[in-house]
């Protein structure tokens, strides 16, 4: 754990820079979350600088935006101007939240990155409603280009915390299998591919967007 939040700290400056090339996946997926956060109480892990929280704020009742690394919410606070979003630190293991305090939790590219992403979900679970809903959107390395696994190769070489390398269908299984129902996934082209997932406590039929 401490060796990604090193990473995380020593890299919190130079990563907007990096999300740049992405930057037409995000707006996609901002339009997809925009809805499901619609007037809602909202949990956001692994914020980093807060792209994706102060992106969305407008249309979510209240924001509460979380990263274990104290450099990347520095960063995410320099940026915002909203009184519905408070960033702080926290470990996404260990949540200081009541149970079933959120309606909407947003962990977007962190189960990847995280040893025991199992563990992860089932702090979700305890901070989630029973009918609230989940948004991982994951960068899903193992079914890139040839390209691109090169690049992800380099990138663990540089200290990137690569622990899960999955394809979409793969993710979405793991999810499954820990007790999470897909109700909505597609996969969006990006540096890697994005697979953009909706999900539920309960059961419930899968659409494909």
């Amino acid at each position: 754990m401490h060796e990604r939040k090193d990473f995380w700290d020593k890299n919190a400056g130079r990563y907007d820079r990096f999300m740049r090339n992405d930057r037409a996946a995000y707006e996609k997926m901002y339009g997809l979350i925009r809805p499901v956060v619609k007037a809602k109480t909202v949990l956001e892990v692994a914020t980093g600088t807060g792209l994706i929280a102060r992106s969305i704020v407008d249309a979510a009742a209240h924001i509460e935006a979380t990263d274990a690394s104290a450099k990347m919410i520095l960063e995410a606070e320099r940026g915002n101007q909203s009184a519905k979003l408070h960033f702080s630190v926290q470990d996404m293991f260990r949540l200081p939240y009541a149970q079933k305090s959120f309606e909407v939790v947003i962990a977007s590219n962190a189960l990847h990155i995280v040893p025991h992403p199992e563990k992860a979900l089932q702090e979700i679970r305890r901070v989630l409603k029973d009918d609230g809903v989940l948004i991982a959107p994951t960068f899903t390395h193992a079914g890139n280009s040839i390209s691109g696994k090169a690049k992800a190769f380099f990138m663990s070489m540089a200290g990137f915390p690569l622990h899960s390398r999955w394809t979409s269908e793969e993710y979405l299984r793991f999810l499954r299998q820990n007790g999470w129902a897909v109700q909505k996934s597609a996969v969006q082209k990006a540096s890697f591919p994005l697979t953009y997932a909706e999900y539920t406590k309960s059961e419930g039929p899968d659409v494909v967007l």
